[in-house]
């Protein structure tokens, strides 16, 4: 047994990939690594874009696809859509093992659209339905107009993987909009079993930034608050999921079949070397959880990571590391709205230089052969 399958065993944490790529789909890379453990799949605006960048295996669909008149934006989510549908049809036996509580893969809206509630209700709402697949989980970023948007896509019984999550007070209102979500879905006369929801909360791009602005304060180097702030941030969203996903009024739901929607762990490959390798997969392993690896964390994991229950050890350290970073200067409320900011225009950017490649290619090949040519 692999260790990524000791996680799902042993544990109940679902191991996801953190790529997509053709290529893993076109030589069985994803199939076998779903054999070895990988229960779903994740990806972003910029995995795609490096993906369509760092391959020829997608020149015959965009000539294709733009001969046929498709602008570069159309043509970028065709390329999107087509490793997606081909994706979900390799989880798709995870997906009917679990029972429907696993086996998922996400796209994401269009990062553009994070500050227009409306739009990204449209975009969410036309992904799934033009795609069609219950295995389907489509991407909202947790920003303030994404809120009502989760609780609208949930209203209509659709999966939703909540995104860019960087603070415990987003979080709160992120968990709150998926069981609204799930009342108005009941009260319609809707079915809440048929419906999974991940909360994708980010870890090492948080302990990055609180680690930059640490340089910056005065601080007791026997503190140690190098490195703790994310696992402490990831610690205190658990133990509010559980809290969230108990009671009376969630009862009320799970006698309905309701699901909670699983904390996800997203950017678990630390940023700064100096940290052990597996830092953040060996220290928020738990139940009814989501773990997003990248394939060297996988292997690193697999080499020498720790199965073992951790994701709520040392709670009361972890309220002691957020109180400690306020005390010394660290705002990380302040701290969640940069990185939010950030990983949208992260985003926003990855799609633009993919367009402007396609517009690229779209203005060489409608070119008229040079004369003489044959």
């Amino acid at each position: 047994m692999t260790k990524l399958q000791q996680l799902w065993a042993e544990q109940g944490q679902s191991p996801w990939l953190d790529n997509l790529t053709r290529r893993y789909l076109r030589d069985g890379t994803l199939a076998r690594m779903v054999e070895q453990g990988v229960r779903g799949v994740t990806a972003n605006p910029s995995i795609i874009a490096k993906s369509i960048f760092g391959s020829n295996d997608y020149n015959v669909q965009i000539s294709s696809l733009l001969a046929s008149g498709h602008s570069p934006e159309s043509t970028f989510w065709e390329l999107a859509i087509s490793d997606t549908t081909e994706a979900l049809a390799v989880l798709r036996p995870v997906f009917v093992e679990s029972q429907g509580t696993d086996g998922f893969v996400s796209i994401e809206v269009s990062p553009s659209l994070a500050r227009d509630t409306r739009e990204t209700i449209s975009s969410a709402r036309q992904l799934h339905q033009r795609i069609g697949e219950p295995n389907l989980m489509v991407k909202i970023p947790a920003t303030a107009e994404g809120i009502p948007a989760i609780e609208a896509m949930v209203a209509e019984g659709r999966n939703i993987n909540v995104t860019l999550i960087f603070s415990l007070d987003r979080y709160t209102e992120v968990m709150e909009a998926y069981v609204l979500g799930l009342e108005a879905l009941v009260r319609a006369g809707g079915d809440p079993s048929t419906v999974s929801g991940v909360a994708s909360f980010f870890v090492g791009r948080v302990d990055a930034e609180v680690d930059k602005r640490l340089k910056d304060c005065l601080v007791d180097p026997e503190d140690n608050l190098s490195g703790w702030a994310a696992i402490s941030q990831a610690r205190l969203a658990y133990r509010a999921f559980v809290g969230k996903f108990s009671g009376r009024r969630w009862e009320r739901l799970a006698s309905l079949g309701a699901r909670p929607q699983k904390p996800l762990w997203a950017s678990t490959t630390p940023k700064n070397p100096a940290f052990f390798d597996t830092l953040y997969v060996d220290e928020l392993i738990g139940p009814k959880t989501v773990t997003t690896l990248q394939e060297a964390t996988i292997s690193r994991f697999e080499d020498h990571g720790r199965v073992a229950r951790t994701i709520d050890q040392g709670v009361d350290e972890a309220v002691e590391v957020l109180s400690r970073l306020a005390e010394v200067g660290v705002d990380m409320a302040d701290v969640a709205r940069t990185l939010e900011s950030e990983g949208l225009a992260a985003f926003e950017h990855s799609v633009k230089e993919v367009l402007e490649m396609l517009a690229s290619r779209n203005a060489k090949e409608r070119l008229p052969a040079p004369s003489g040519t044959k």
